[in-house]
């Protein structure tokens, strides 16, 4: 087996919250709950889950744009989680994110020139003229023209702008791209033009990506491996295909049924996920699954599911549990 490129280690990251009047108390939300996972070389690995599960979290934590509590991230080996400084700043050059909101994601008061030239510089690239020519093609490159360079954020439409979020991360020649929600925010069209650009990107590059979607047609598409989420734990793992053509977890089932069929002749009432998904400062005991399963044993409720493997993934669940015969 290939070698992983990154490897994340039962990752967590809990926020405290303060509510409640006139008595204020404080609570912890636990949005990434112990997860782990690797991606390979050249892989697009996928995270999917409902909003509020905690994937976008924890693309950030394993980048660092927000500390995580525990767990370990291991880039080629190397630890993220208790890099400083410069081993910092030499890892940081090769995980590069693309953020959902191509409104938010650029300075409005600056140039695109400017956002693309200042990495370049920072990270002793390149300077000057040699580094105004390495923007200009890198624009080319997602299909941009040079003229772009002295043109500010709010004279692009939306798919623009994430292809200018794209150049700004390929600035500093990553090997491994987190793509956070990269077209939940624009028009379908645009959608499919963004994704073609991604595909072509990660061959021609030899990229990796962390690929976070609630679109499951998108990941499908896009992706080699899923996991699948759930309150901040990983529910399932595995192959795109085995994954959400024949889920194991209950919960990942009900996602796929869910998910609208783009072939018109198989389209049906689309079934509704039973529940509301529970908040990340109260989660139901044991399997946090369990109040809106409808496989769920009595063991669900008060005992958390171990890890199943299965050939290249597994699944959090009691119902494949090697003890599951005898105690269900």
């Amino acid at each position: 087996m290939t070698e992983a490129l990154l490897q994340v280690k039962d990752l967590s990251k809990h926020f405290s919250v303060t509510r409640g009047f006139p008595k204020r108390r404080t609570i912890t939300v636990r949005a990434v709950d112990g997860i782990s996972f690797d991606i390979r070389p050249g892989e697009a690995f996928g995270l999917v889950g409902e909003s509020g599960c905690g994937k976008s979290t924890a693309a950030r934590a394993l980048l660092r744009l927000i500390e995580p509590d525990s767990g370990r991230v291991l880039y080629r080996g190397q630890d993220v989680t208790a890099a400083s400084g410069g081993d910092l700043r030499v890892l940081r050059r090769k995980m590069q994110i693309v953020f959902q909101d191509p409104y938010s994601s650029l300075n409005p008061r600056q140039t695109i020139g400017s956002a693309l030239i200042e990495p370049l510089t920072l990270h002793g690239i390149a300077r000057g003229a040699a580094a105004r020519d390495r923007a200009a093609a890198l624009l080319e490159e997602v299909g941009l023209p040079p003229s772009a360079l002295d043109k500010f954020p709010h004279e692009f439409s939306g798919g623009q702008r994430q292809r200018i979020g794209i150049a700004r991360a390929l600035t500093v020649e990553p090997e491994l791209i987190v793509a956070d929600e990269p077209v939940s925010a624009l028009d379908v069209s645009v959608q499919a033009q963004v994704l073609l650009l991604l595909r072509d990107l990660q061959r021609r590059r030899g990229l990796s990506f962390l690929f976070v979607s609630h679109d499951l047609s998108v990941v499908r598409w896009f992706c080699d491996r899923v996991a699948v989420m759930y309150l901040g734990r990983i529910v399932e793992q595995g192959p795109v295909d085995r994954v959400l053509s024949a889920p194991m977890h209950p919960y990942a089932r009900m996602l796929r049924d869910a998910s609208p069929v783009p072939d018109p002749a198989l389209r049906g009432a689309l079934p509704r996920i039973v529940g509301e998904l529970p908040s990340a400062a109260a989660p139901p005991s044991g399997c946090h699954f369990h109040p809106r399963c409808p496989s769920a044993m009595p063991r669900c409720s008060v005992e958390s599911p171990g890890w199943t493997g299965v050939p290249d993934g597994g699944v959090a669940c009691h119902l494949y549990a090697p003890d599951h015969a005898t105690t269900a």
